[in-house]
């Protein structure tokens, strides 16, 4: 009976969702900082993976209130009716004491970090989630705007907790990008709650149309590539260097772009075209999480992607 009680826990922790979480690297991998280590302190990857831990207790405590609070509502879905809380497998009580103690660990990891605007991005976190889990989450617009400031808070934690800066261009690339998956999830939970009373089950549903959803879509989907790309041509040039050197003797001039980052611009540009046909074709686009990581040429894209960064910065 314990072991199925801390099964059913895990569940409603939601670890998939942790994957959100990367986003705390961002900053990190960007500012060509990633193995730096600085003198008598710890290196900034460790600094921000004991981030990402924290967030990962944070985000699965917030699952664990939602789903306290749309208990009733999940019991009307197709699929959210399965949940261990609103399925009545595991208790109200036990799911609060698992909140406490999952809190009381981001608690102890802020003292661990020590850096108090990092506690502050952790509690602006808190606060949007549970006003996103009370009130924001019914209003039109609103509730997507959430959902995008939610993954900008992301990003500052991973800055800040190892003061790094950010370019504007790549938190523009954030907003659009989070806004984009939001609405694709709109669109998703449309079709599937087709025939079925919406207001029951998401009462915003109700004020967007199918034809507002899809001027939405189009409007992020294109502002998630430009906005990327625009961020990779404003980097700042690569200094050629040794054998790279060489190879910069050797190409004509007009190949010789020190932009390098904008290698990887095709491959945000089918990650976007690839979620809007999973999105419009298959409707998969409730669980943009399970998406990336069932999706064989998504999630080849996705690594492709962060090897040519990767190189791009690191190597080259």
């Amino acid at each position: 009976m314990e072991n199925n009680t801390l099964y059913l826990l895990f569940k409603s922790a939601r670890p998939r969702q942790w994957l959100k979480n990367i986003a705390l690297y961002a900053a990190l991998v960007f500012s060509g900082f990633f193995f730096y280590a600085p003198s008598g302190e710890l290196p900034y990857f460790v600094t921000v993976t004991i981030a990402f831990i924290i967030f990962c207790f944070l985000t699965s405590s917030i699952y664990i209130i939602n789903d306290i609070i749309d208990r009733r509502e999940d019991q009307l879905h197709p699929f959210k009716s399965r949940r261990p809380i609103a399925s009545g497998k595991l208790s109200v009580n036990t799911a609060v004491s698992a909140v406490c103690i999952s809190l009381g660990c981001v608690v102890l990891g802020l003292f661990l970090v020590g850096n108090p605007f990092f506690a502050l991005t952790i509690i602006a976190y808190f606060a949007l989630q549970i006003l996103y889990a009370t009130q924001t989450k019914n209003i039109a617009i609103l509730d997507l705007l959430s959902i995008a400031t939610g993954f900008l808070l992301r990003i500052y934690a991973g800055a800040v907790v190892v003061n790094l800066h950010l370019s504007v261009w790549f938190l523009l690339t954030v907003i659009s990008a989070s806004l984009f998956l939001a609405v694709g999830k709109r669109q998703s939970e449309r079709t599937l709650l087709k025939g079925k009373e919406i207001g029951e089950t998401r009462r915003t549903l109700k004020r967007y149309s199918e034809r507002l959803l899809d001027q939405y879509t189009g409007m992020f989907a294109n502002a998630t590539w430009l906005t990327y790309a625009i961020f990779t041509f404003e980097r700042e040039s690569v200094q050629p260097e040794g054998s790279f050197l060489r190879v910069f003797t050797v190409l004509p001039k007009t190949l010789q772009s020190q932009k390098l980052l904008m290698l990887s611009v095709p491959f945000v540009i089918f990650g976007v075209m690839r979620y809007l046909q999973l999105v419009y074709e298959d409707n998969k686009g409730e669980s943009p999480e399970k998406v990336l990581l069932r999706d064989r040429p998504l999630l080849t894209a996705t690594c492709l992607l962060g090897v040519i960064i990767m190189v791009v910065i690191y190597v080259l």
